[in-house]
C-alpha cells in the first residue's frame, strides 16, 4: 500500500488517498518508467559499455577526455563523451560525441542507433576565410569514417565559420576565428543499415557495429580540426603554426 501523509498516529492513509489493490500508483507528469531489465535497456547498457570501452582504447597524448552529460530529449537512451586538444597549455579544439538509441528508430536514422558529433577549433583568419573550409572540414569526417568504421548511413551535417569580437570591457581583445562542425550518422554493419529490413541490433550484434571504430574516426576528425593531421585526413594547417 502506498504511504501518504497521515493524521494522528495510526499510520493509516486516509481512504480518499489510498490506492486500490492491484492498481499502479499514478506517474508524475513527464516521467517515463521502463520495465527493469527490458530488452531495450539491456541493449543500450551493452552499447554504452562498448562506447566507453572505445573511448578508453584511444591512447592519444594529444587528446584529453572528459565526462559530459548526454542530451535528454533526442532519444529515449543517450550517452556522451568529450575531448579537448591542447597545445602549449592552451585549448585549441574541443569536441563531443553522443550515442543515441531508440528501440523504435527515428525518421532518417535507418536504424536504432545514431551518433551526433560536435567539433569546434580555433583557426587563423585566412583559413576561416578560405572558401574550401567547408569542403575540407567535411572531408575530415568522411575520410575518417571511411578509414575506420565497417559501415555508416545517412550522414548529415554543417560547417560553420565563427568570428568572435570583443566589446566594452573586452574591446582590447583580438578577434578570434573558429571552425565548427555539427554532424550525425547511423552506425551500420558491413552489409548496410540496421533496421532496413527488421528491428535494430540486439546485444549480440554490437560487435558488428563496432562503436569503438566510430570513436576513433571522431578523434581523427577532431585532431584534423586542431591541425594535427591524423592518418587518412587532410589538415588545413600544420602542427606548430599559428
Amino acid at each position: 500500500m502506498k504511504k501518504s501523509r497521515t493524521s494522528g498516529t495510526t499510520g493509516e492513509a486516509p481512504a480518499s488517498t489510498a490506492e486500490p489493490p492491484g492498481r499502479a500508483a499514478p506517474q508524475a507528469p513527464g516521467v517515463t518508467v521502463r520495465a527493469p531489465d527490458s530488452p531495450a535497456e539491456e541493449t543500450f547498457a551493452a552499447a554504452a559499455a562498448a562506447f566507453m570501452a572505445g573511448r578508453d582504447a584511444q591512447v592519444r597524448s594529444d587528446l584529453q577526455f572528459e565526462d559530459v552529460p548526454a542530451p535528454k530529449r533526442l532519444a529515449p537512451y543517450a550517452t556522451a563523451i568529450a575531448a579537448t586538444v591542447q597545445r602549449d597549455d592552451a585549448d585549441i579544439a574541443w569536441g563531443r560525441l553522443v550515442l543515441l538509441y531508440d528501440p523504435d528508430g527515428q525518421q532518417g536514422w535507418e536504424g536504432s542507433f545514431r551518433l551526433v558529433a560536435y567539433i569546434r577549433a580555433e583557426v587563423e583568419p585566412e583559413i576561416a576565410a578560405d572558401p574550401l573550409l567547408g569542403e575540407v572540414g567535411w572531408s575530415w569526417l568522411s575520410e575518417a569514417l571511411d578509414t575506420h568504421v565497417p559501415g555508416y548511413a545517412v550522414p548529415s551535417g554543417t560547417i560553420t565559420r565563427v568570428i568572435t569580437e570583443g566589446f566594452g570591457a573586452k574591446r582590447d581583445e583580438l578577434p578570434l576565428t573558429g571552425f565548427e562542425l555539427r554532424a550525425s550518422w547511423s552506425p551500420t554493419g558491413p552489409g548496410g543499415p540496421w533496421g532496413s529490413t527488421g528491428p535494430g541490433p540486439g546485444t549480440s550484434d554490437l560487435d558488428t557495429l563496432d562503436l569503438s571504430a566510430h570513436i576513433a574516426a571522431w578523434c581523427d576528425c577532431l585532431s584534423a580540426a586542431a591541425g594535427l593531421e591524423p592518418p587518412g585526413t587532410r589538415a588545413l594547417r600544420q602542427p606548430g603554426c599559428g
